[in-house]
């Protein structure tokens, strides 16, 4: 049986602001169907891993391929690759004045030129897909952090991706909302949606991912399946880590 080429591949990949190296060399692939959790302390390059991706940073050197395409190439219509890479941030970045279905619609009638009645149908699908189909005309204000969140990933899946980046999806919500949104993140995961998942849910990461990568000072120190890089690290750096995790 041949293996599938990576959905992702990261080579030499370096940022650099100013005189700071956030990467050092990243080196990743990520596979079809994969669920990758990168972990590390704050300042460790992770959001920045993440943002280079999809060209919201610029990387300094080094490589990115994603499903085949060099995304770095000055050849390359970044804007049509981000539409196969989606991208869940932080703070949801809802428009305020669009109702839940209007901020779903909003790309599928720019950017993919949908009609108005099939960017509705594709927008109460995909939020039928996190639970929120009876709050497609909810306008943000009336939704909580959790089901704002939800309205952003039913964003992501509008346009039906490729791959999907999570950028600290959790961090902003109220511990008992986090529930909610970890669960659509794991229907993904049983739907075969590839992930790369940036966050400190360390029980989510070790219930749900296939690989664990731990980053340090712009490096990945040490990756691989959960159960080894929660219970059994071979890096000092990485045992600290986990051991302080532990603690809290």
């Amino acid at each position: 049986m041949t293996r599938e080429p990576p959905v992702l591949s990261i080579r030499g990949l370096r940022k650099s602001f100013g005189a700071v190296e956030v990467l050092r060399g990243i080196d990743l692939d990520v596979q079809p169907r994969e669920l990758v959790f990168v972990i590390g302390p704050s300042g460790s390059g992770k959001s920045t891993l993440l943002r280079c991706c999809n060209r919201l940073e610029e990387p300094s050197n080094g490589s990115i391929h994603f499903d085949g395409t060099d995304i770095l190439s000055p050849r390359t219509d970044i804007n049509a690759v981000r539409r196969r890479i989606g991208m869940v941030f932080q703070n949801f970045n809802l428009y305020p004045h669009m109702t839940a279905a209007g901020n779903v619609m909003l790309a599928l009638r720019q950017v993919l030129k949908k009609d108005r009645r099939e960017a509705e149908a594709i927008a109460g699908e995909a939020l039928a897909r996190v639970g929120l189909a009876d709050k497609r005309g909810a306008y943000p204000n009336e939704l909580s952090g959790g089901q704002q969140q939800r309205v952003a990933i039913a964003r992501a899946l509008a346009l039906e991706p490729k791959a999907v980046l999570f950028d600290e999806p959790t961090s902003a919500l109220d511990p008992e909302l986090v529930g909610s949104v970890l669960q659509v993140m794991r229907d993904l995961r049983q739907a075969g949606m590839t992930m790369v998942v940036v966050s400190h849910e360390m029980g989510f990461a070790r219930a749900a991912a296939d690989r664990v990568v731990f980053m340090d000072q712009g490096e990945i120190v040490e990756q691989g399946p959960p159960d080894t890089v929660f219970g059994a690290p071979r890096h000092a750096r990485t045992r600290a880590f986990v051991e302080q995790i532990v603690r809290h």
